[in-house]
């Protein structure tokens, strides 16, 4: 076996074992890089190669959210956008981020960033959504899959003349003064723009309080603990009293 070894890597025409082990690993690395453009087609496909293109017109029929809430506290998030346009839009995305600069650096969309060193997790929670939101309003399973912008949120296809309302519903956790803002998209990569009548962008913010005082209440004749005027979440809402837990969606 030794002679018949070396005499097959010294083969013929004086070449020597170097070169031909060079030549036959020059070999394989080809080979590999060919089945690797092969197998990915020689290109990558853009992913917004087929989105729809132009301007799409939306209104934004409701856009409610408390203003004034305490920590621990359920409410809602509630958008509804019109497709008021000729065309359907292929993907209805909206976005939620918390404005400012540590909420536009969070990935989360209620969330803000904490720069202190050495978090594990640096993103904050200023609301924590419930699970299984957001939802559309009347039904029971979760709808707006997220996207590769994880404060993204796309509703899929909305016909011309129909509404899409989306529910979000959440729970403060942090105490503050927090702008909270809405950008409705008609895509997901920017091809597809929607706007509003007036041909403006459909944006929109809440500047919302969270307290952690507790609510002052009282039981009234019927048995029912209820808030005290002057305690509730505002909002725009008038005095009076108030329920002191609200109903779920």
């Amino acid at each position: 076996m030794p002679w018949y070894v070396a005499r097959a890597l010294r083969g013929t025409g004086g070449e020597s074992r170097g070169t031909r082990l060079r030549r036959a690993g020059s070999g394989i690395v080809a080979g590999a890089i060919c089945i690797a453009l092969i197998g990915c087609g020689g290109s990558e496909e853009r992913q917004d190669e087929n989105e729809q293109t132009g301007e799409l017109p939306v209104d934004i029929e409701t856009a409610s959210f408390p203003t004034r809430q305490r920590l621990a506290e359920t409410t809602f998030l509630r958008l509804a956008v019109e497709n008021t346009g000729e065309k359907a839009i292929d993907n209805l995305a909206i976005t939620i981020s918390i404005a400012g600069k540590a909420g536009e650096a969070s990935l989360q969309p209620f969330s803000v960033r904490d720069d202190q060193p050495g978090l594990a997790i640096p993103d904050r929670p200023v609301w924590i959504l419930e699970e299984g939101y957001p939802r559309l309003a009347g039904e029971s399973v979760r709808a707006g899959a997220q996207t590769a912008n994880e404060k993204t949120f796309d509703f899929g296809e909305l016909k011309p003349g129909r509404t899409t309302e989306a529910v979000w519903k959440v729970t403060p956790v942090r105490a503050g003064t927090y702008t909270l803002t809405y950008r409705v998209d008609a895509g997901l990569h920017g091809r597809a723009v929607a706007v509003t009548p007036d041909g403006s962008p459909p944006v929109g913010s809440f500047v919302v309080e969270i307290t952690d005082v507790p609510p002052q209440t009282r039981v009234n004749d019927a048995g029912q603990v209820v808030e005290i005027q002057g305690g509730g979440q505002g909002g725009g809402q008038g005095g009076g009293t108030a329920p002191a837990s609200s109903q779920g969606e």
